[in-house]
């Protein structure tokens, strides 16, 4: 199977530096903490920063963090649209190049696994969607249900359905499309990327909790913060464009499916919180899967009163 152009074994990979960590464990502050110790530039790995108009429930920058030092990759696409992790490499990529030549350091942030591993191991080109395969697995999704379906997943790619939750239902659907379409599961593609030369971090620097409850605790703040910030009428707003529907990639993230879930009657929007909460600690949990599977990560406890000054440390001692 082709796969994407990437650096060859010969040439050493550009510059930069990832910095990478499960949702609410402190990236963003992190990130502009360094920015004060040395010239930067961010570049986010966030599948869901990319999209305009969904500012609260992706907890995105705000204008004064944007200003304080350059961020790229936010806000580069229209709800409708997709964006995949071939397109992120595609990106990083250029955006490392020209950071590099302004002779500041890129600095990758984000909770985005997949982005991280794609750009340092390397992407196959995948078979394009199929529609008779579609039609069939929703078919399949609709009598039997999408966790029975992620039960097939783990059948045929157990390393793809664990890190997955039974519910969903695009990346399962997807997985399963790439299955049937190529009989290889979806994880060779990316393990076998590693011999395009994928582009490896001069550091990667995970900010990663060995108290589980103080991360809850955090999910939980930041959670009741984006409540409390509108963002029942963010996505109420979201809504009202008219063209935007549950099952786009943009609608099913943390937050946003749950909130247009409840709006839609499924269940009580007083109990939005609680599921809200529960689906980003399940985020939190398969994003620790993600990145127990890179073992050339430099580890920092997330909690620890000196995390920032540790990987503020990291970073300028770089050459």
């Amino acid at each position: 199977m082709p796969r994407a152009s990437g650096t060859s074994a010969a040439q050493p990979s550009p510059r930069y530096v990832a910095l990478a960590g499960p949702t609410a464990s402190g990236k963003t502050a992190a990130a502009l903490a360094i920015a004060r110790a040395r010239p930067i530039e961010i570049v986010s790995v966030d599948s869901a920063l990319v999209y305009r108009g969904m500012n609260i429930g992706t907890a995105k920058p705000t204008p004064d963090e944007r200003a304080e030092v350059p961020h790229h990759l936010i806000d580069i696409r229209d709800p409708r649209e997709a964006y995949s992790a071939a397109a992120f490499v595609q990106d990083a990529k250029r955006l490392i190049g020209e950071i590099s030549a302004r002779g500041r350091l890129p600095l990758l942030v984000g909770g985005t696994m997949l982005y991280f591993k794609a750009l340092a191991d390397g992407i196959d080109a995948m078979p394009a969607a199929d529609p008779e395969v579609r039609r069939q697995l929703e078919a399949d999704a609709a009598a039997l249900g999408w966790p029975a379906m992620h039960a097939r997943l783990a059948e045929v790619d157990a390393v793809t359905a664990l890190r997955l939750a039974p519910n969903d239902s695009q990346r399962i659907q997807r997985a399963l499309e790439v299955w049937h379409s190529s009989g290889q599961p979806l994880s060779s593609f990316h393990a076998a990327g590693a011999a395009d030369g994928g582009w490896q971090a001069t550091a990667l620097l995970s900010l990663e909790p060995t108290d589980r409850a103080w991360l809850h605790e955090r999910i939980a703040a930041r959670f009741d913060a984006m409540l409390s910030s509108g963002f029942i009428a963010e996505v109420q707003a979201l809504r009202a464009r008219g063209d935007l529907v549950a099952d786009l990639p943009s609608m099913r993230c943390v937050g946003y499916r749950q909130t247009w879930e409840a709006l839609d009657g499924e269940w009580p929007i007083a109990e939005l919180r609680e599921r809200g909460i529960a689906a980003t600690r399940q985020l939190a949990k398969r994003q620790i899967t993600w990145l127990r599977s890179m073992p050339q990560r430099k580890v920092i406890a997330a909690e620890a009163p000196d995390a920032i000054e540790q990987i503020v440390r990291q970073v300028v001692d770089i050459a």
